[in-house]
């Protein structure tokens, strides 16, 4: 009976892609990392050997009609991953530009294989490999023949037990054939710009021996290298919602006594509530309220401020609550933000925070705060955003705007109020000509809750909710009363007597 090899893997020093690979990266591999030119291709590169590089395990990175190695310096130091004292310690640069030129691949070939066998190295880098493909074409050389060579490569460097990578500007899978049915694996980076937006790719097309996350992973490149963003919901699979701890409630208070009445004794916790109503009706107060309430009972919360940031005289208890460290913000104002990257921010600092409490403020500012890609698909965006928010146990509160039409039974202008846990409804009303707020809950899962409409008003202390509203004025989805007609008309310039 024979035992299975056991391949080690690599940790790449990217974040989120050992992640998507499905652990890390097979040591001994032959790997392609392809794409469009400016697509992230030798950041990548250099990323993961500056990561796995070390004297004991040095690197050699082989450039081939590309950048020159100090061009290529000059700009890679720019990024945090970067360490000076391994170049020409546990790396080093090889121009192979006078043997490409040439044409000859078994030239090029016993260059690497004299480098290789004098430095013995761990990783091999070939950067543009696809210069060696266009040099091959140029000279009429046959498909078969670079086939070979692309074979010969990867038999040399499993035989040296070198992890390597070929690094080449291809623009589809059909052009980098013969290399891809050599290679282990197959890393394949995409870029899309609309309008102001570009948004990166990555996916991981072929990796031999073991499992990856199918599909495209989006990533960004900043300072400190490519950080690469997992689906949504695949980092939280293995943590559980934290349980009770001794003497916590099974509800908590939503910062308002009152709604907590309403509410039937205060929000479960870990659901999801949806705060829906006009503008100025109060969301964005209630929201602060529910932070504030944690805080006070000990419990840390989570911002998401994608309209402005809660900061100074527009939301000072937020701004107050920042301030003292009880509550993180996520606040990009990337105009390229994918659904996988603000869960990514929102996990993170929940993760710092062991937070309990999350707002989302607001829904509409979130659609603008994704990429002008993935709009079109907002729902599902939403959809996998509570998933995924759900997993880690928090409870979330979600504001959304809506145009009071008085008529109008709405709660999302997204149409995604089933994937809230509960929805809280703000309005607005005129009673003897003054514009009056309402407040009703109309619905929390498996709970009893109050039907009553309450008026309340917003003062120094925020929220404070009054008595129910009496009559038919300001009914849900019921017709509206004369003053409500008569205001319609005037706001839209008809004639006076439209009303009646």
């Amino acid at each position: 009976m024979t035992s299975k090899v056991t391949i080690r893997q690599l940790a790449t020093g990217v974040p989120g892609l050992d992640e998507v690979l499905g652990g890390g990266l097979s040591e001994f591999s032959f790997n392609l990392i392809a794409g469009q030119p400016g697509a992230g291709k030798t950041t990548l590169a250099h990323q993961i050997m500056f990561a796995l590089a070390t004297p004991e395990h040095p690197a050699l990175y082989f450039t081939v009609l590309g950048e020159p190695p100090l061009k290529m310096l000059r700009y890679q130091q720019q990024f945090g991953f970067f360490d000076s004292e391994k170049v020409n310690n546990a790396i080093r640069f090889i121009n192979l530009s006078d043997a490409t030129v040439e044409g000859d691949l078994d030239t090029v070939l016993w260059r690497i294989t004299e480098e290789v066998q004098k430095q013995n190295p761990a990783l091999v880098f070939v950067d543009s490999f696809r210069s060696v493909v266009l040099s091959n074409q140029v000279l009429g050389k046959s498909q078969s023949e670079l086939q070979l060579f692309v074979h010969q490569l990867g038999m040399l460097m499993t035989s040296w037990q070198a992890t390597t990578f070929l690094i080449g500007e291809y623009f589809n899978e059909k052009d980098a054939n013969p290399v891809c049915t050599v290679a282990d694996g197959l890393f394949w980076l995409r870029q899309s710009v609309q309008r102001n937006s570009m948004v990166r790719k990555l996916e991981i097309l072929k990796m031999r021996g073991q499992s990856t996350l199918p599909g495209l992973h989006t990533f960004r490149i900043d300072h400190g290298g490519i950080r690469v963003f997992a689906p949504v919901g695949q980092e939280l699979q293995s943590r559980n919602a934290p349980p009770l701890q001794a003497g916590q409630a099974s509800r908590l208070s939503i910062g308002v006594q009152e709604l907590d009445t309403m509410l039937g004794g205060g929000l479960p916790r870990g659901y999801s509530v949806l705060v829906a109503g006009p503008s100025g009706s109060g969301k964005s107060i209630l929201a602060g309220a529910f932070l504030a309430e944690g805080a006070r009972q000990g419990e840390t919360g989570v911002i998401a401020a994608f309209e402005q940031h809660p900061s100074g005289s527009r939301n000072p208890v937020v701004a107050a609550l920042i301030e003292q460290g009880k509550v993180g913000i996520v606040d990009s104002r990337a105009p390229d933000l994918s659904i996988d990257e603000i869960v990514h921010l929102l996990t993170a600092e929940i993760a710092r925070l062991n937070a309990t409490r999350v707002v989302i403020d607001s829904l509409s500012g979130f659609e603008l705060a994704l990429a002008p890609t993935f709009r079109d698909d907002f729902r599902e965006s939403l959809s996998r955003m509570v998933t995924a928010l759900a997993s880690t146990g928090v409870t979330v509160l979600m504001t959304s705007e809506l145009e009071d039409r008085y008529t109008d039974l709405r709660f999302s202008p997204y149409g995604t109020a089933f994937l809230t846990d509960a929805i809280i409804v703000q309005r607005y009303t005129e009673i003897d000509s003054r514009l009056r707020r309402l407040i009703a809950v109309v619905k929390i899962r498996a709970s009893a809750h109050s039907d009553e409409m309450r008026l309340f008003s917003i003062g120094d202390d925020g929220l404070r909710i009054g008595e129910r509203l009496a009559g038919h004025e300001g009914l849900l989805g019921g017709r509206p009363t004369r003053q409500h007609a008569a205001a319609t008309v005037r706001e839209r310039g008809m004639p006076a007597n439209a009303a009646a």
